[in-house]
């Protein structure tokens, strides 16, 4: 049965089940969307993965982080050392970590657990110049790829990515602007809070940004002229998590725009999809709503790294299982009246 078929198959079944109808609440659509992505009426979630994908930014320049760029580079070691909070959650949800590379300035140490896959030293500074080339938005969206197919290899049955690049809330607005068709005001957030000042700057930068595309541009062409590397990157890893069939969780704001990026690539991608979680940014409920997701998770995260993500993929698991329980006729438990 194809994935329209199954998703109708599952939910006779849970409504069959020993239960009201509809009193597992949302997680019974997980339940269905899980069946249906794997092809079979009793899903099951083993392994989980996420893709850190880090780079930086040259849009720093304008004064848009509270924080240095250096901090990129510092904060990659702390992934490989196993020292962030993506570490520690991911411990929990029984997720590997791979942090990949692709335009991090500065050369890191080879670790098991990073892919080095670097495009450049950084992208150029949208709020002046195109991000990157077009050639080098498809070796980033092609890093992400191959960052997904060594997960999946290494038996991860869900996907998630991270993002690691200071900077890079800028870059996810001015693309999310881009491809949904929105002002600066209404996706620039605070990122990683900055002031009254900083948010006029980021705004700014996206605007400028904003007004070099042309209408006719495809989305990659888009994605080259604002950045960034780790969002191509990203918007790479859940199109080979969709080609392979996998569950695709995403974190907060910009992991979130590179998946708006791969769902303007790839449509049927969409259907794959699960929202961890809501972010504090405001661009986030933008992408959420262009892709009909609900956020499975609403604390107030705002760190990326892909913690909300990771932290939802239990949730997945536990999802998968209802369709395990027994129907009514199973039982031998009689159904309402």
């Amino acid at each position: 049965m194809g994935y329209w078929d199954l998703l109708q198959a599952a939910q006779e079944r849970m409504e069959r089940l020993t239960k009201p109808p509809g009193s597992l609440g949302r997680l019974e659509e997980v339940a269905v969307r899980l069946a249906a992505i794997q092809g079979r009426l009793k899903p099951e979630l083993g392994p989980g993965a996420v893709v850190v994908a880090a780079a930086d930014h040259g849009v720093v320049a304008e004064g848009v982080s509270a924080y240095p760029q250096e901090v990129t580079y510092q904060m990659v070691l702390n992934f490989l050392g196993g020292g962030a909070a993506i570490n520690q959650l991911s411990r929990v949800a029984d997720c590997q970590v791979y942090v990949l590379d692709v335009g991090v300035k500065g050369e890191l140490p080879d670790h098991p657990r990073l892919l080095k896959r670097k495009v450049r030293w950084g992208t150029g500074n949208l709020a002046k110049e195109r991000a990157m080339g077009l050639e080098e938005a498809e070796m980033a969206l092609s890093a992400g790829m191959e960052a997904a197919r060594l997960a999946i290899a290494q038996g991860a049955t869900v996907l998630a990515a991270g993002d690691m690049g200071i900077g890079n809330t800028t870059a996810a607005s001015a693309l999310t602007a881009a491809l949904l068709h929105l002002p600066p005001e209404a996706v620039v957030g605070r990122g990683t809070g900055v002031g009254e000042a900083g948010l006029r700057r980021k705004r700014e930068a996206v605007a400028q940004a904003l007004g070099r595309l042309r209408p006719d541009m495809p989305p990659l062409a888009v994605a080259a002229e604002v950045g960034g590397l780790e969002l191509l990157a990203i918007a790479g890893v859940y199109l080979e998590g969709y080609r392979h069939g996998l569950p695709l969780v995403l974190d907060g704001f910009p992991v979130s725009s590179g998946a708006l990026l791969a769902w303007r690539l790839e449509p049927g991608l969409k259907d794959y999809l699960f929202a961890g979680h809501l972010s504090r940014e405001p661009g986030h409920r933008y992408i959420l709503e262009a892709l009909g997701l609900r956020p499975l998770l609403d604390l107030d995260l705002a760190l990326g790294e892909g913690t909300g993500a990771v932290l939802a993929i239990p949730l997945l698991r536990a999802a998968a299982r209802i369709l395990h329980m027994a129907t009514f006729g199973e039982a031998g438990v009689s159904d309402r009246l």
